[in-house]
């Protein structure tokens, strides 16, 4: 069974993704993991995608493709994977179904945690800093006692630029304009389950659960 895991950023995809993979005894392959894990190796393809990433540059669809491949024939992967961070635009999707076609595999289920753009500045603008000790504050889930204030070393609290609200609508306006097309690809194909995403994480993890195909979950 190979399942897909959409979410914006703050969405609790990467969380998810692996919580499920856990529960349903499923390799989690998290493309950013695999590059880094195909660096160490020193394989041909890590080498490759190292030249891109040392550059700045994103690592073509083809590369990632192919190692998604190679990395499907481990051990850990014959019972079905979950894919976490790919693919994130529609080129990619139909690239890797093209891919598993001449392997005579196929996407079974996507899961798409849906967040209202709303919260996801809530999640991801929330985070402050303090300027002394560097200790990580956040306004919903680890605010601090004293607002601006840091606990540990008295220090003032400073949001950075990445963080700020504004910033942050400008990446969800990115992630949303790529993942919209890919969104309507998945729904045409009848694989796309759509989760509600707020909620406590084990919550969210039992929607998802049950959402999920039951040739899946009857192999638990």
């Amino acid at each position: 069974m190979y399942v897909i895991f959409l979410g914006a950023p703050g969405a609790g995809k990467g969380t998810q993704a692996a919580e499920v993979a856990r529960e349903l005894k499923l390799a989690h392959i998290a493309t950013g993991d695999m590059f880094r894990d195909a660096q160490k190796k020193g394989t041909p393809l890590g080498l490759k995608a190292k030249e891109y990433m040392e550059k700045g540059q994103l690592v073509p669809d083809e590369i990632t493709i192919a190692m998604l491949l190679e990395h499907l024939t481990a051990p850990d992967c014959e019972s079905g994977v979950i894919f976490d961070g790919f693919p994130r635009t529609l080129a990619q999707a139909e690239a890797l179904d093209k891919a598993f076609v001449t392997r005579k595999k196929a996407i079974d289920t996507v899961v798409y945690i849906k967040v209202a753009e709303e919260e996801l500045v809530k999640r991801l603008g929330g985070r402050w800093i303090c300027r002394q000790c560097q200790a990580p504050y956040h306004e919903l889930t680890a605010p601090p006692e004293v607002k601006s204030k840091c606990d540990k070393c008295g220090g003032e609290l400073y949001q950075r630029d990445d963080d700020k609200p504004e910033t942050v609508k400008a990446r969800l306006k990115v992630y949303f304009t790529q993942t919209a097309p890919l969104i309507d690809y998945y729904v045409k194909t009848g694989k796309l389950v759509e989760v509600e995403g707020t909620g406590a994480v084990e919550e969210i993890r039992k929607r998802i659960l049950s959402r999920l195909n039951k040739g899946v979950t009857g192999r638990r």
